[in-house]
């Protein structure tokens, strides 16, 4: 396919039946072979959920400076980051593992990254779902405020299309990449407040700006925003345009990345 012809958008599109049937069977495959199959997907997350609350909800008693339940707090800032943890890590060996179609001429490669971001959404959405009963359960009922998880999961997908395109492309020539990665994510989960509350720390506010230069800090709030606090994402003008200008540098990067290496994936795999 001619490289003008293949954008960011219009690539997606024309392939759309292809990518969601690779990403179909790319959630059926991952955990083929095990007795318990797909059902693997759910219960890593539901664990590792259960032991933070039990550590920091329970042992170390985490509080919100809300009257939102930390339960509540906890399920709705770590939904979008097992997503971003799980296509970050499958998305960098997207193109070694599907390596075979990488070496094929006529096949669009171009395509592979969203494989992966797709193929999360399936685990995403129930967690989702089951964030949204949590909260309910707790008397934070679904308003119109909650169709924003749309707009944030849009603006998650973009963001990590990005990174992944560049990590995939990266990855081929530096195997390593993909360790460096888990222990960025492992280091990562504590730079965003999931599992507490940035106006309980008590150092200086002017230091607190280090959690909102991440840009999964404006995910993970705003999936809060829509499920429970209850504001809309045009309230934060300046954090929305800080976010989608990191978002946009990062899928250029990653995008000029991947068109200046892909040209020796087929060698190098």
């Amino acid at each position: 396919m001619n490289e003008k012809k293949s954008g960011i958008v219009t690539g997606a599109w024309q392939n759309r039946s292809l990518i969601l049937k690779l990403a179909r069977n790319d959630f059926r495959m991952r955990y083929a072979g095990s007795y318990l199959g797909i059902i693997w997907a759910f219960v890593q997350p539901v664990v590792t959920v259960l032991v933070y609350f039990l550590v920091f909800g329970i042992g170390f008693k985490t509080s919100t400076t809300t009257s939102v339940p930390f339960i509540v707090y906890l399920t709705c800032g770590i939904v979008p980051w097992f997503y971003c943890q799980d296509v970050l890590v499958a998305g960098t060996n997207t193109l070694i593992e599907y390596s075979y179609l990488v070496k094929k001429v006529v096949f669009n490669i171009d395509i592979l990254p969203y494989i992966k971001a797709i193929a999360g959404m399936f685990v995403h959405m129930f967690f989702t779902l089951i964030a949204v009963i949590t909260a309910a359960l707790y008397g934070f009922y679904p308003t119109v405020y909650l169709i924003q998880i749309l707009y944030y999961f849009v603006c998650m997908f973009i963001f990590l299309l990005g990174l992944v395109w560049g990590t995939c492309a990266v990855v081929v020539f530096f195997r390593d990449l993909t360790q460096i990665i888990v222990i960025a994510l492992q280091i990562g989960i504590w730079s965003v407040p999931i599992m507490f509350d940035p106006a309980n720390l008590s150092f200086a506010d002017k230091w607190k700006i280090i959690f909102k230069i991440n840009p999964m800090y404006y995910i993970i709030n705003g999936y809060r925003d829509a499920v429970f606090a209850r504001h809309w994402f045009w309230e934060h003008p300046w954090e929305t345009l800080y976010f989608w200008t990191v978002t946009l540098i990062i899928l250029v990067i990653g995008r000029a990345v991947f068109r200046k290496l892909k040209v020796h994936f087929a060698d190098v795999l």
